[in-house]
């Protein structure tokens, strides 16, 4: 197996010379820094991570703790991370917190241990614990999907003001919530529906604040009251979202349209559909937030939100690797458009499929 020295040999250079090239920790000039490229290539050399990490101080790893990796869209953000850390010459360390802010400081303190160069975090509905610690020991960190910090529309009855204070240090990245639900809403009220039901997501995170928000300004807008009686919390999850899906249908004047707040809860609400024998456009019409690989593919299929995914995961990288090289910067938050994708479960005719970005209509 090749060497450094066998490196430094065959460029004409010194040791000294490869590991400034290896490790970006001195200006070499392009001609020898070619030369010792290509000698790298011809005798396949394999450079030490560990022996790097010694000299740089640097691991090149990114420590990923999203919860609920088997979740499409997680999963997709998943990918988005990854194909932007090996573009860059990362690796990644993934853990998943469960949602649960004990597991989840457990996780950010173990990938803190391993030495991560920064994470990237989804953080959970009470996160102060994970921030708290994270700005303690000054670990570069982008939290994505959920921005923390208390949102003033939240329905549950507890807010997050000191996690919005400590989180003024980190960079953030997310899809737009509030005009794409408010888009559901108004559709909906378009067709004309009056009473319009919305299943939300845990209490506590941003994601339901914003949808419920976004609800609440589509209803506005549509001229429609709100009535607090057509709000059920799915809690982000599909058992949880059939319960309450069959909370609305027991009402003594259930809603005639239903906007589900995530793709999880979406199954869920179609599952308590299925099990009181209700056809979806024909008995209730149902839009989602969230867009997956199988939505087209469902009879009826299904209006959605979709997000931008893989593109929130890209951006989470490069704010991470921005925040590594510049590590005094101001924090910024990124929120990313996302997209109506108009399809039947609504109500509407087969149509060729389409989506809009930004709109409100």
């Amino acid at each position: 197996m090749a060497t450094m020295v066998d490196v430094a040999r065959s460029a004409g250079v010194s040791v000294a010379t490869v590991s400034h090239v290896l490790n970006d920790t001195r200006p070499v000039l392009p001609g020898t820094r070619q030369a010792v490229l290509s000698a790298i290539e011809e005798l396949g050399y394999i450079p030490n991570t560990l022996a790097r990490s010694l000299v740089t101080s640097r691991t090149r790893s990114i420590g990923l703790a999203v919860s609920a990796i088997s979740n499409p869209y997680f999963t997709e953000i998943l990918q988005g991370v990854e194909a932007g850390a090996l573009e860059h010459g990362y690796s990644l360390l993934i853990a998943d917190p469960h949602d649960d802010p004990e597991h989840e400081l457990k996780v950010g303190q173990l990938l803190h241990e391993r030495r991560v160069d920064g994470m990237i975090v989804a953080p959970s509905a009470d996160p102060d614990a994970l921030v708290a610690y994270l700005g303690r020991h000054s670990v570069p960190t982008v939290f994505l999907d959920r921005v923390v910090e208390a949102p003033p529309d939240d329905p549950s009855p507890s807010g997050r003001a000191g996690a919005s204070d400590r989180a003024g240090a980190f960079d953030q990245v997310c899809a737009e919530n509030v005009e794409p639900t408010a888009q559901l809403v108004t559709h909906l009220a378009g067709l004309g529906h009056r009473r319009i039901g919305l299943v939300a997501g845990r209490p506590g995170l941003s994601t339901t604040g914003e949808r419920f928000a976004g609800y609440r300004h589509g209803l506005a807008a549509a001229g429609l009251p709100y009535d607090e009686r057509l709000l059920a919390h799915g809690d982000s999850e599909s058992a949880a979202a059939e319960r309450a899906t069959a909370t609305l249908l027991s009402l003594a004047a259930p809603p005639t349209a239903l906007v589900t707040a995530n793709n999880a809860m979406t199954i869920g609400a179609l599952r308590a559909l299925r099990e009181r024998g209700l056809s979806v456009p024909g008995d209730l019409a149902l839009c989602c937030f969230d867009d997956f690989a199988w939505a087209d593919l469902f009879e009826p299929r299904l209006t959605a939100i979709a997000q931008p995914s893989k593109e929130i995961g890209a951006e989470a990288v490069r704010l991470l690797l921005d925040r590594l090289a510049a590590p005094d910067r101001p924090a910024r938050v990124l929120r990313l458009p996302c997209a109506f994708v108009h399809r039947t479960s609504c109500g509407c005719p087969d149509q060729p499929e389409k989506s809009t970005k930004g709109n409100v209509s």
